[in-house]
């Protein structure tokens, strides 16, 4: 089978207003890819489409909180209603707390962490990676950090959900590489 060409593909980028999302979007805007943002606003959205100079039919809004099943699939079901299909996956939710010792984290700073690098993963994966295995062909991305290892003082609940993110991916990988999809964890220092 001939590969498809770019200008084919859809990419889904979570955490698209962010300063990463808003990068891969340019990118792969420039290489012709056809567009899901994905985010919990609307109008935030649009604003990214703008000010990439998306064209109408390029793109489509994926609006919901990805740490949710819910909010996840129904992100995923509007790009995959505009498009029929979601060929990438960039996981570039996320945030970053630190310097509160771990004697001092309240239970809501812990969960906020679960829920951006865990739970996002787990329900965009559970919502974008079977259509991608049933096609044969799929890329799931995310940022990876060094704090996952080697954790700084005051990072503990970034770093171990950071950490758990990772190990779902690795699994993730082992589980869909012989069906087409890849996985990767880019490791960045700082965005």
């Amino acid at each position: 089978m001939a590969p498809m060409p770019p200008t084919d593909r859809v990419a889904f980028i979570a955490g698209a207003t962010g300063a990463l999302g808003r990068a891969v979007a340019s990118a792969f805007a420039a290489d012709g890819l056809r567009l899901g943002l994905g985010g919990t606003d609307a109008g935030r959205l649009a604003a990214v489409a703008s000010d990439l100079r998306l064209a109408d039919d390029r793109w489509a809004a994926g609006v919901g909180n990805v740490s949710t099943a819910d909010g996840a699939q129904a992100a995923a079901r509007a790009v995959t209603e505009r498009f029929g299909r979601i060929d990438i996956l960039v996981h570039a939710v996320g945030g970053f707390e630190a310097g509160t010792p771990l004697v001092d984290v309240a239970p809501e700073g812990v969960q906020t962490q679960l829920d951006q690098h865990v739970w996002s993963t787990i329900h965009l994966v559970g919502a974008t990676v079977p259509g991608m295995a049933e096609r044969g062909w799929g890329r799931v991305v995310a940022v990876a950090t060094a704090a996952a290892v080697n954790a700084p003082a005051g990072s503990g609940p970034y770093a171990a959900a950071k950490g758990a993110q990772e190990i779902l991916l690795r699994s993730l990988a082992k589980e869909v590489g012989g069906r087409g999809v890849t996985v990767n964890l880019v490791a960045v220092r700082a965005i």
